[in-house]
């Protein structure tokens, strides 16, 4: 069943389309699932939320991160918690790392930097690196494909999903997951995770840009701290 369209302004809950698919999925073997991953603490909830149904392999398409330093440290922490998944859940879970290029990337989000943080420059990011992982998923025989982004309350769930259902119907040999992981407590159980893990939690979302708002942000608190 697929989702009603987004129309005048009406929000759709896309979580309760997915929550209703798992139960029917089969189990012998599990359908697989290439998932989009942005970082480790946006990964916590969804892959505890979509193991125990699927058969999860990680693309890790994030050249929009920078510096290249952030772009390690973010790849690092999610590798951290696959380890700790493993451990402690027996969650076997496969990792993609695809190339890294910030400067080619970045050309493409040139054009619209100074749009503000949330709009059109961060829903071309969304698409670019949605449709990168989208395109190997139909490459590499998956059956279903999505993003982890949604849970994070800073990303736009109806315009991620939006977009999804438009690649479904370019790469349709993937179904595309709906969701919305932040409902259902899913951003609270993640938090919890994060932190059981002490896993790193950046300030920014990845973008040159929103590295630059960071910076400003970082300097007025500090500059707040020392007036008191």
């Amino acid at each position: 069943m697929e989702p009603p369209e987004n129309k005048n302004g009406t929000k759709v809950n896309y979580q309760r389309f997915c929550d209703a698919l798992l139960p029917t999925l089969p189990t012998d073997p599990k359908p697989k699932l290439l998932l989009h991953v942005c970082c480790g603490p946006c990964s916590c909830y969804p892959l505890t939320y979509l193991c125990p149904h699927f058969d999860v392999t990680i693309y890790y398409g994030n050249s929009n991160i920078y510096p290249a330093e952030e772009y390690q440290r973010r790849l690092g922490e999610l590798k951290k918690l696959l380890e700790y998944l493993k451990n402690d859940h027996g969650f076997e879970i496969g990792l993609i790392v695809p190339p890294y290029d910030n400067e080619e990337y970045t050309k493409h989000l040139e054009p619209l930097k100074d749009q503000p943080e949330g709009g059109e420059r961060c829903f071309l990011c969304y698409g670019l690196r949605m449709e990168e992982a989208y395109s190997y998923a139909a490459e590499h025989g998956f059956d279903y494909f999505t993003t982890v982004m949604t849970v994070s309350r800073q990303k736009n769930s109806q315009k991620l999903n939006e977009i999804g259902k438009a690649l479904s119907k370019k790469y349709p040999s993937v179904q595309y997951l709906y969701s919305d992981f932040k409902k259902n407590k899913g951003l609270e159980i993640g938090t919890a995770i994060r932190k059981q893990y002490d896993l790193y939690n950046q300030d920014y979302c990845g973008c040159i840009y929103s590295y630059e708002e960071a910076l400003v942000r970082r300097e007025k608190a500090l500059t707040s701290e020392n007036k008191n």
